[in-house]
């Protein structure tokens, strides 16, 4: 039987909302274009781009004001932390870990599936390696994630929150006011790939389409041309995690 839908905007979620969003909304403003596209209802993955510490919080914000909770997928170490973990674990976010086997992420995923709910998964796994902040080489964690519980991706990207905390930096620049723009696009197009066996080849294929559209978002909001070919670290002789 199908979990009964339950609502997203809880108290917990209003009290977050009533302490981050003054703070937020002093920092910048956060034109939204396209926001229409971001499903009102039923469970999806959004997949935006990732080159501050701050992304998260930012997404966040803006999906809220489109209507939707943001979750997301969190170290599972967070989650032992005092009162940190309890929030995490009351507003839903997901634990992984990342050097276990196990599918426990999975299935917390297709909980919030069942409930109709939304997950925010970075594609690029860290903040982006590429020196000029366009997309690097994506994961395909969000890709698995989709293909296997039957969810569409919708790709985002926003543009200047390097001006609030740039790439590794721990501070944060409150003033001047800022202005932080986002672009949500269509749904990445995975039909011809759901029935396909989940192997490399697929995973990769259905990832360089999410990037490739994340890429073209980005270039919008900048009014550039994408690389052709996205930063891979491996090539570049860097770490795909941690700080450069």
């Amino acid at each position: 039987m199908k979990p009964k839908r339950r609502r997203e905007k809880t108290l917990l979620w209003h009290s977050i909302a009533a302490l981050c969003l003054p703070v937020l909304t002093l920092m910048a403003r956060y034109p939204v274009i396209d926001g229409e596209k971001l499903p009102r209802q039923g469970a999806f993955i959004l997949a935006p781009n990732h080159y501050s510490e701050i992304d998260p919080v930012i997404m966040g914000r803006i999906m809220w004001k489109l209507g939707r909770v943001p979750r997301f997928l969190a170290k599972a170490s967070v989650f032992t932390i005092p009162v940190l973990g309890t929030i995490l674990r009351w507003s839903g976010q997901i634990p992984v870990e990342r050097d276990a086997r196990s599918d426990a992420p999975l299935k917390a995923a297709q909980q919030l599936v069942d409930r109709e709910l939304a997950v925010i998964i970075y594609p690029e796994g860290s903040l982006t390696r590429d020196p000029d902040l366009w997309p690097m080489r994506g994961k395909s964690g969000a890709v698995r994630m989709a293909l296997q519980a039957g969810v569409p991706i919708i790709p985002a990207a926003h543009w200047g929150t390097q001006q609030i905390m740039a790439r590794y930096s721990k501070k944060i620049s409150f003033f001047p006011r800022k202005t932080i723009f986002c672009k949500i696009g269509d749904p990445v197009d995975l039909s011809d790939l759901a029935g396909r066996p989940l192997d490399q080849a697929t995973l990769a294929e259905g990832t360089d389409r999410v990037m490739a559209a994340i890429a073209a978002l980005l270039g919008d909001l900048r009014g550039e041309t994408p690389p052709a070919e996205r930063w891979d670290p491996v090539k570049n002789g860097q770490s795909e995690t941690g700080r450069l």
